[in-house]
C-alpha cells in the first residue's frame, strides 16, 4: 500500500507543469523556521544577511536549536538582539550526552528557564552515530524530559535508528510534559502513528525534497493533521535538493523553508497558503510564540 501511495504522490508532485518539488506560485507566508543551527558557525559570517533573506522570503519567526551548553547560551543571545523574531531551544543532542554532568545540568535548568527559551532540547536518542554510549544518551534523556515538566516548555525530540527505546522513555515521561515536536521527522508508518498517538507534533524539513531518501516521507505528507504538521530547516543542514537553480553553497538556510512548504503543500494536495497558515498556527500554539506582522 505504501508503495502505491509513494507512486501516486509522485505523480501528482511530477505533473506536466513543474518540476519535481517547484513551487506553486502562490505565497506561502507568513512561515515558522521550527528549528534552524543559526548559531553554527557556517553564518558567523553573513548572519545578519540570513536573516534578511529569511524575512524576504516569509520567514517571520525563528526557533534557534540549542543542542550542547554553548549553543544553547549562543541561541539565547541571538533571541535577545532579535526580539518577537528569534526563540531558542535549550538541551543537550544525544550526540553530546556524555557532556550532561550534573554541573551542566544545572545550568541547562538555569537557561531553560529564561523567556527567549521556547523548548527543551534537542533532546533525545541517536543509534545511528552513537557518538556517545547508549546509556548515556538515555540518561541524557530522562533528565531533559525531566526538565521540561519542571520548566512547563515542550520538548524538541532527536532520534534516529532508536525507536523502541526512544518511546519507551517518552512514555515514561509523557504526562509530565506539556508536548513538543517530533524534529525532522523521517520514519515510517507506524512511527508516525506513534508519535501522534504520544501528542507531538511532526517536524518537516527538506528531507521530502530528496528523490532518493523522501519517497516514503513525502507519501506519509497526508496522515499528518494540519495542526500537527510543523516546517523547518535544519539549517545549515538538509538542503533541499531540487532546488532550481542549485545554491553555489551546500548551506541551508531558513530563506528555503517556503520551497519546503510548497513541496509538503503539493502531497498533500492542498494550497501552499493554507499549509503556510496552519503550520504557522501550530507552530505558535506548540511553542506558545507571540503573532507578529510580516508585512
Amino acid at each position: 500500500m505504501l508503495a502505491r501511495a509513494v507512486e501516486y504522490v509522485s505523480r501528482m508532485v511530477n505533473d506536466s507543469t513543474s518540476s519535481w518539488g517547484a513551487a506553486p506560485a502562490a505565497p506561502a507566508g507568513p512561515l515558522i523556521d521550527i528549528g534552524i543551527n543559526l548559531a553554527h558557525d557556517s553564518f558567523d559570517s553573513d548572519r545578519e544577511a540570513v536573516l534578511e533573506r529569511a524575512r524576504a522570503s516569509g520567514v517571520v519567526q525563528m526557533i534557534v536549536t540549542g543542542s550542547s551548553l554553548q549553543s544553547t547560551r549562543q541561541a539565547i543571545e541571538l533571541a535577545r538582539e532579535h526580539p518577537r523574531r528569534l526563540f531558542a531551544t535549550a538541551g543537550v543532542h544525544p550526540h553530546h550526552a556524555t557532556q550532561l554532568t550534573r554541573e551542566c545540568l544545572e545550568e541547562l535548568h538555569h537557561l531553560a528557564a529564561h523567556a527567549e527559551v521556547v523548548a527543551v532540547g534537542e533532546c533525545g536518542l541517536d543509534y545511528f552515530r552513537n557518538y556517545s554510549p547508549r546509556a548515556a544518551q538515555q540518561e541524557a534523556f530522562h533528565r531533559q524530559l525531566e526538565l521540561a515538566a519542571q520548566t512547563g516548555k515542550p520538548v524538541f525530540l532527536h532520534q534516529r535508528d532508536a525507536h523502541d527505546d526512544f518511546i519507551a522513555i517518552l512514555r515514561e515521561h509523557r504526562p509530565s510534559f506539556t508536548g513538543g515536536v517530533a524534529h525532522c521527522f523521517t520514519g515510517s508508518a507506524e512511527q508516525l502513528a506513534s508519535y501522534l498517538e504520544h501528542g507531538l507534533a511532526i517536524g518537516v524539513t527538506g528531507w521530502i525534497c530528496d528523490e532518493r531518501r523522501g519517497r516514503n516521507l513525502l507519501a506519509l505528507l497526508p496522515q499528518i493533521p494540519a495542526d500537527r504538521l510543523l516546517l523547518e530547516t535544519d539549517g545549515p543542514y538538509l538542503l533541499p535538493r531540487d532546488l532550481d537553480p542549485k545554491p553555489a553553497s551546500r548551506r541551508n538556510e531558513p530563506a528555503y523553508l517556503a520551497h519546503i512548504a510548497a513541496v509538503c503543500a503539493r502531497a498533500r494536495a492542498e494550497p501552499v497558503s493554507a499549509l503556510g497558515a496552519s503550520s504557522t498556527a501550530a507552530a505558535r500554539q506548540v511553542f506558545r510564540l507571540p503573532g507578529i506582522d510580516w508585512k
